[in-house]
């Protein structure tokens, strides 16, 4: 019997599987549409930017640091460009098996590695580290044609700083350093982290830390096709790097060079200032150091010498450095007294040769006295019985008001280092200082007697060198002070606009011009008549001046004699002085460590100073200590 079809159903069916068929071929089709919208459209510049980061590199470019120079245009920092052969760990297989082979092609030293290894602790796996600085020519060519041998290993062009004038000015200009993770964190703070990318270096010390952000410049970037090995093919995209801004000092560079002769071997600090304008003409601490050596960071050996010298050359002394002021001390003594009225020029005290106060003692520099002493005679010949009579009949707070209005006790706010972190303020007593340094009941109590000493510049005072210039230059400038900065204006890169730093005066004290005239006369009389007149005999031009003796140790009643006590014993010397008398163009103050007598290592420092600054007088070498000289300030 024959099979029956259904011809009707077969078709039907047939129909039913290719339309199934059909609707899965059109739901594969509207799939892959959809992908392909997906990829192309909506997700096009999400996976565009994901192939150019494996085709595209944005490599940044580091501007050019600004120039420093000094108030002629004398360069005291500035930029060369040099190769250097630079490892990147993460794209090297044997770290150490790299740089053997290297030393095959180029010559690589013992303190190469060294420092190649202490950056290496440092960074970053993936950054790019020098092993090698300032190549040839002839290296550079060398290793590019062994360049195959060596993944992860390149030679790149870099910008080095250089301070020509070397350990000339290095307290005041600082010097850069590689960026460490403090440096860093002061960048987020400022909110710069986007404009130091590719920066290695940052300024570390002085004008270089102070002006960074001024002086660093905006980064560029460069974005370049790269091939599999990471190496790049052409570039795509520049932008220039803006060049950072240069630095026009007040500082004069042969001042500051022969002022830095003029201390010889000798230990201390001088600060000059223009009175008229606080501009800092010379800010010498000694010793020095040379701020090239950190250029490429500095090597272990050289860092121990710095940082362990007995001299402590790394040390600014000139605005870190507090020491008693001594007889530098009494013009402003004097000064505040006719202000406040408890002294008139011609109001003289007997001098005996000592004052008694209580069950103490205090002894004048001179035996038997000074005899007859008015205000004149007492800064001329340095009378200390004057000035422990005035110091008690003015009172602690009286004397710790006026001096601070001059400046001392207090940071001056003078542009080095961040902020004002780096300078010292110094000690400038009172009855509320002493209750905030001392945590015994016993020890905060202010003592009458202890004002005493105060008054010759002893006890408990310690200013720095630079606080010392700034009030000298206040009295030169008859009350009028200005903030010292060693930036005169800062010359933007891109449009050549010069930018004035200090141009206004912080304060006018509104001193009675009176009282400022006897000052200044008697310190014109201590040059000419006084304890500065050995250093200033001869001299073509009037200055006006005044030497100080500060004690290192107390004698405890005994006599100080000099080659008696060890040099590191010895008292310091100071000497504060201004020239010309009549129309201050320099103030200046000199302390030079164990010195001895003001008079006999300051002043001659300062003679030789105001020599060149006033007649351009070229001195022979360091200035001679005048060990005839006598001087004053010994107290108990």
């Amino acid at each position: 019997m024959g099979e029956y079809h259904n011809s009707d159903g077969d078709l039907e069916r047939f129909r039913f599987r290719l339309g199934i068929a059909a609707l899965l071929v059109l739901t594969a089709f509207a799939i892959l549409v959809g992908r392909f919208v997906w990829l192309q459209f909506l997700q096009h510049d999400f996976y565009r930017t994901r192939a150019d980061d494996n085709r595209i590199a944005l490599i940044p470019i580091v501007p050019n640091r600004g120039v420093i120079t000094d108030r002629n245009g004398v360069i005291l920092a500035r930029n060369y460009s040099a190769f250097t052969l630079e490892i990147t760990p993460s794209q090297t297989v044997d770290l150490d098996a790299t740089i053997d082979s290297l030393t095959e092609v180029i010559e690589i030293q013992g303190k190469d590695r060294k420092r190649f290894k202490r950056l290496l602790d440092e960074a970053k796996n993936f950054e790019s580290i020098p092993i090698r600085t300032r190549l040839s020519d002839a290296e550079v060519a060398k290793f590019a044609a062994q360049r195959f041998r060596f993944p992860g290993v390149e030679v790149k062009a870099r910008l080095f700083r250089q301070y020509p004038l070397g350990t000339v000015g290095s307290h005041a200009i600082g010097y850069i350093g590689r960026i460490t993770d403090r440096d860093l964190k002061w960048i987020e703070e400022a909110e710069q982290q986007a404009n130091y990318k590719g920066t290695d270096h940052i300024g570390k010390t002085g004008l270089e830390q102070h002006y960074e952000f001024e002086l660093h410049g905006e980064t560029g970037y460069e974005e370049v096709e790269i091939d599999a090995g990471g190496r790049a093919v052409r570039s795509l995209k520049r932008i220039p790097p803006v060049s950072g801004n240069n630095l026009q000092l007040t500082l004069d560079a042969k001042l500051q060079e022969i002022t830095e002769q003029a201390f010889g071997e000798r230990k201390g600090a001088l600060v000059a200032i223009d009175p008229t304008t606080g501009g800092i003409l010379a800010l010498v601490s000694n010793p020095t150091y040379d701020p090239n050596l950190f250029v490429d960071g500095i090597t272990p050996d050289n860092w121990k010498e710095l940082n362990e010298h007995p001299s402590k050359p790394m040390v600014n002394r000139a605005i870190n450095g507090a020491y008693p002021p001594g007889s530098t001390f009494k013009p402003f003594m004097a000064l505040a007294a006719l202000e406040m009225g408890k002294r008139t020029p011609n109001q003289a005290i007997s001098d005996p040769g000592f004052f008694t106060f209580g069950n103490h003692t205090f002894r004048d520099d001179k035996k038997g006295g000074h005899g007859s002493v008015d205000m004149y005679k007492s800064i001329v010949h340095s009378c200390d019985t004057y000035y422990y009579m005035l110091a008690n009949d003015m009172g602690i707070d009286n004397i710790a008001k006026f001096m601070g209005s001059l400046g001392l006790g207090q940071r001056t706010g003078v542009d080095l280092g961040k902020d004002d972190s780096g300078e010292s303020k110094g000690v400038l007593p009172s009855q509320e200082w002493k209750k905030q340094r001392f945590k015994k009941p016993e020890q905060q109590k202010w003592y009458a007697g202890e004002t005493i000493s105060i008054g010759i510049g002893q006890g408990y005072n310690a200013y720095t060198p630079i606080q010392l210039a700034l009030a000298t230059a206040v009295v030169a400038n008859n009350g009028v002070m200005f903030r010292p900065h060693l930036v005169n204006q800062i010359i933007d890169a891109k449009s050549g606009e010069k930018r004035p730093v200090e141009p206004h005066p912080i304060r006018d004290l509104k001193l009675k011009p009176q009282n400022v005239d006897v000052i200044r006369r008697a310190m014109v009389g201590v040059n000419k008549e006084g304890t500065g007149t050995r250093a200033f005999a001869g001299a073509p031009y009037e200055a006006a001046g005044k030497t100080g003796t500060a004690q290192v140790y107390s004698l405890k009643g005994a006599e100080y004699k000099e080659h008696s006590v060890k040099k590191e014993l010895r008292d310091h010397a100071l000497f504060i002085a201004y020239a010309p008398a009549e129309k201050p163009t320099i103030a200046l103050a000199v302390l030079v460590e164990n010195g001895g007598f003001g008079a006999q290592s300051a002043a001659p420092i300062a003679r030789m100073v105001l020599d060149y600054y006033l007649l351009g007088k070229l001195p022979a070498g360091a200035a001679k200590e005048d060990a005839a000289a006598v001087e004053d300030d010994s107290e108990e």
